[in-house]
Parts: C-alpha cells; structure tokens; sequence
C-alpha cells in the first residue's frame, strides 16, 4: 500500500500546491506577500497531502481486495 500511496502523493501534492500557488497569486490582498506565502502555502499543500494520499491508497487497495 505504501506505493500507491507515493504514487498518489506524487500526483496529490503537485495538484494541492498548484493550487495553493494560484490562490496566493490571483488574490490581491495575498500577491502582496507572495515572497513569504509562495514557499509556505505550497509547503503546507504538500505536507496536507500525505495523509489524504494514505486514505485514497488504503481505498483503492480495499477496492482492489473485493
């Protein structure tokens, strides 16, 4: 299960910081601080990643088990 889950991390943490990136620089309040915000909300996306990429591995090897 450890696999899958690197894999889904992989392909989970990209997604989430992506999106955190976007979310700093399209909102003008926060592109004022995208120096600092950049680096920190990514960090954050990737480090949100890994238990939500544990809980789809553990779905797809109980769904792969029936």
């Amino acid at each position: 299960m450890f696999k899958i889950a690197a894999l889904v991390w992989i392909m989970l943490a990209t997604t989430l910081a992506g999106i955190a990136l976007l979310v700093v620089v399209t909102v003008p309040s926060l592109a004022n601080e995208a120096r600092f915000l950049i680096p920190v909300a990514c960090g954050g996306a990737v480090v949100a990643a890994m238990p939500l990429s544990y809980i789809i591995a553990r779905q797809i090897s109980d769904a792969r088990s029936v």
